[in-house]
């Protein structure tokens, strides 16, 4: 039976829709290895294809009884079947393979971590797993997967065509006509094959299935219970490894203290340090033994080759640049020596002591719930996206104010800046850092909570990354933020509104409003704008985000200039995806250093020797440039990140419990507490109230504003606490600015200045 054969194989005649000439043309059709290519006739299968699409990306549509469309963007088939039966053959052939297509396509892109073992086929042989080819096991899970895939595809099938079914047999019931009752039968009739052929499917994919599950569910099972015993055994050992090491503790504890005692009674020297106290300084001298055994001589750090990049590494180690992954542990342990200060982030071994705060390293695993996005927003298209009532669903379990606060996770950056002699490459360390804040956007499709008004966000990390921020929430139509960091070396301070547009296929964000660097040493002044944000695939398919847009960096001091060009990601661009590049021009319009690389992996720049005139007609400057040199690249993910929203060291603890801090701070906020922890239900409940709680108030400002009017009364509105609107000198905007005042109200905690939100 034709409804038997298997996706893959599927072939037959169909017509073509070709132009308003010809209109539509007979056409033989083959669907295999998930790809629907045609053909004149069967004879042109071996040398001739008239046109391919792949079924992963693409779009069917049932138009009428015989008539249904494929479409993958670049290319529309509109075709015609002979009958309503044969057309539903068709589509349910085609929904299998785009099923299978697009489940191999995302097991190829996320990989399978997975590594199981092949168990002997003979059952009298012993019982000692062998490694199996990485290879096969790949292909048995891709199979039990599309499988399944085939199973709930003929499931949706079978719940769609029984429901018209009864719906044919209801109406026949109500039918007195006999003509009528005859048309009504042959509708059965047709609808009853449809069911059988949706039917037969089903019970071929889960036979399938079942044969499948059972040839490799056996050893699977031996597998299991091989390392169940095989964990027992090394528990086992553990505990008698572990045993003996205390015994040789003691044992050589009471060694040492019988030859103290016997040196004492030799001699009647005087010891001011017991046992205990040599004991430990040992095993200091040994570590401290073990960390400097890397080369000290810094000229042997030259032309050592990087594991992860396999280029050359040509930065001096005396001259303060960052070298490459390879090399930096070399590097930093000798200026560690030297006494310098050092990154946070590079340093080998972190602090530790009273004064450092220990910082948690992993937050509740993110459940396993899904939501149809479509059915919350599909009525919202072309509206503001903070006025859709969005569940946590979609959310990540951090505020807007803890997000962008996030973007310091680099901040090493604006330190290795703040020691550079020459402005022009303290410039080139800025744009690496206005570069690394989109780092994490490349895996974090999440959205963060919208902050309520006069929401804070304190961030004090002096002990451990040598900074310090507050942020608030100063507007709420439009929202606004206000951020101030502060450093010993250098101080940031932006104001950030955002604005979006969702367009159906993706959402726009539109981040306004200037940043703000100074460097103490060399007085430098910075301003710089954030660059366009667009998240594809809102509807359909793999969230990603993108960055496009050039960034204007701007030194106000010595009057030096790099513009930054995000360059977006385009599948007919022979470009790098997401790559960043950039020129930085001195006063005299002069080229410094070039830029490049890309904003989720890493940034290089290189010192501009000379420039000459590209010769084809063009008239472009060609920048003659040196051994490029790497300024930032990507700190590796933390382990099993994904189960956590994909969350870097830094924003694990941004939203960890903390004393003392603002009653209105984002740690405070129950709704973002309840969806961490696991409690989504309850968040949903408590983020409604929290937004009516918002609503109200600003309803009461609205009448109050409206009273006052209709009197002749000024009304002053809504301040932010710790933030004043004033007028910025170098943008000539007004803007919010840091009151200075936060800090030492929480000295004193003096809250009752802050509203309540929560």
């Amino acid at each position: 039976m034709a409804e038997a054969k298997a996706p893959e194989n599927f072939q037959g005649w169909l017509y073509k829709w070709t132009n308003y000439i010809k209109g539509y043309q007979r056409r033989w059709f083959v669907l295999s290895n998930e790809l629907l290519s045609y053909y004149r006739n069967q004879t042109e299968m071996s040398h001739t294809c008239r046109g391919t699409i792949n079924l992963a990306g693409a779009y069917i549509d049932t138009e009428d009884s015989c008539n249904f469309v494929i479409s993958s963007g670049a290319q529309t088939f509109h075709l015609k079947a002979s009958s309503e039966v044969e057309r539903q053959r068709w589509v349910t052939a085609l929904e299998l393979a785009k099923a299978k297509a697009i489940q191999m396509m995302e097991e190829d892109s996320a990989g399978l971590p997975w590594t199981l073992v092949q168990w002997p086929k003979d059952d009298d042989e012993k019982l000692h797993p062998q490694e199996t080819d990485h290879n096969e096991v790949q292909t048995t899970l891709r199979q039990l997967t599309s499988k399944l895939e085939d199973l709930n595809t003929c499931n949706d099938l079978i719940v769609k065509h029984g429901a018209a079914l009864q719906r044919s047999l209801s109406e026949l019931e109500t039918t007195e006509d006999p003509g009528q009752a005859s048309s009504r039968l042959k509708g059965i009739s047709e609808r009853a094959t449809l069911f059988r052929i949706t039917s037969n499917a089903m019970i071929n994919a889960c036979a399938d299935f079942l044969e499948l599950a059972q040839t490799h569910g056996r050893k699977w099972q031996k597998a299991i219970h091989y390392e169940h015993t095989q964990r027992i055994r090394l528990e086992e050992t553990i505990e008698t490894l572990a045993k003996q090491h205390n015994s040789l503790e003691l044992a050589c504890r009471e060694a040492s203290q019988d030859k103290s005692k016997g040196n004492s009674d030799e001699s009647k020297e005087d010891h001011s340090d017991d046992d205990e106290n040599e004991f430990f300084d040992a095993i200091e001298q040994f570590q401290f033994t073990t960390s400097v055994q890397l080369p000290r001589d810094n000229s042997n750090l030259h032309h050592r080759r990087t594991p992860s990049e396999g280029s050359v590494a040509s930065t001096e180690a005396s001259s303060g640049e960052e070298m490459q992954p390879g090399v930096e542990a070399v590097v930093q342990i000798n200026k560690l020596d030297e006494g310098n200060n050092l990154p946070n982030r590079l340093k080998t071994q972190p602090k530790v002591g009273p004064m450092v705060k220990q910082r948690r390293k992993k937050i509740p695993e993110k459940p396993n719930q899904s939501l149809s996005l479509w059915s919350i927003i599909k009525n919202c298209i072309g509206k503001e996206l903070s006025r859709i009532p969005m569940p946590v669903n979609f959310n990540e379990p951090l505020s807007m104010l803890q997000r962008l606060t996030e973007d310091m996770f680099y901040s090493d950056l604006l330190s290795m800046a703040a020691q550079c002699d020459d402005t022009c490459e303290e410039m080139a360390y800025v744009a690496a850092f206005i570069t690394s804040a989109y780092a994490e956007t490349s895996v974090r499709t999440t959205k963060p909570f919208n902050p309520l008004l006069g929401e804070t966000f304190e961030c004090d990390r002096m002990d451990d990354l040598g900074w310090r921020a507050i942020s608030e929430q100063v507007s709420h139509h439009p929202p606004a933020a206000a951020f101030h960091f502060e450093s010993k070396d250098w101080t940031l301070w932006m104001e950030t509104t955002i604005s979006s547009k969702f367009r159906g296929k993706y959402l726009q964000i539109f981040p306004q409003g200037t940043a703000h660097i100074t460097f103490k040493k060399s007085g430098s002044h910075y301003t710089y704008t954030r660059v366009t944000v667009t998240v594809h695939n809102i509807i359909v398919g793999k969230l990603w985000v993108d960055q496009s847009g050039e960034c204007e960096l701007l030194n106000h001091t010595t009057k030096d200039v790099c513009r930054l060009n995000f360059k977006p990601t385009s599948y007919f661009s022979r470009d790098v995806p997401r790559k960043v590049t950039g020129v930085i021009m001195d006063s005299n319009n002069t080229a410094k250093y070039v830029l490049s690389g890309t904003w989720d992996k890493k940034m290089e720049y290189a010192e501009v020797q000379n420039i000459t005139i590209d010769k084809s007609g063009r008239g472009k400057p060609v920048y003659n440039c040196g051994a490029t040199k790497v300024l930032w690249q990507r700190t590796p993910p933390m382990p099993n990140c994904e189960l956590m929203y994909n969350f870097n060291e830094l924003a694990v603890t941004m939203n960890e419990p903390e004393d003392h801090v603002a009653p209105t701070d984002s740690r405070n906020r129950p709704d973002q507490r309840l969806m961490e922890t696991g409690y989504w239900d309850e968040a949903n409940q408590e983020k409604l109230r929290l937004e009516d709680k918002q609503r109200s108030k600003r309803k009461k400002r609205e009448s109050e504003a409206a009273l006052a009017a209709e009197a002749g009364k000024p009304f002053e509105g809504y301040r932010p606490v710790w933030f004043e609107r004033r007028m910025d000198q170098l943008t000539k905007s007004m803007a919010y600015q840091y009151r200075g005042e936060y800090w030492n109200n929480k000295d004193k905690q003096e809250w009752n200045i802050c509203p309540d939100i929560f």
